[in-house]
């Protein structure tokens, strides 16, 4: 096989397992590759080490959050996630 064919078949077989989606992530659009990272879509999402960010669900059911971690995530086309203060403590007096 010449040296084009390989980079050909190499680039489509890349092509079946990792494709870029477009996902929301604090209402901004944004171009990720699938399957993704917790830690790629922190860092997509510009998110902050004092905030954690979570994958909207459909239904009654909470949303997910998303672990700053490198195990795999699978997107889906248009999902959305948000951050959120990792401590939150609704009610409490301002310091």
């Amino acid at each position: 096989m010449a040296h084009s064919e390989e980079v050909s078949a190499a680039t489509e077989a890349n092509h079946h397992h990792h494709r870029t989606v477009q996902i929301y992530i604090d209402r901004i659009e944004k171009t990720s590759p699938d399957p993704t990272t917790g830690v790629a879509l922190y860092a997509l999402g510009s998110v902050s080490d004092t905030y954690v960010l979570f994958r909207e669900v459909q239904g009654r059911r909470d949303d997910e959050l998303v672990p700053r971690t490198d195990a795999p995530i699978h997107l889906t086309e248009w999902e959305h996630f948000y951050s959120a203060q990792a401590k939150l403590n609704p009610g409490s007096a301002p310091e």
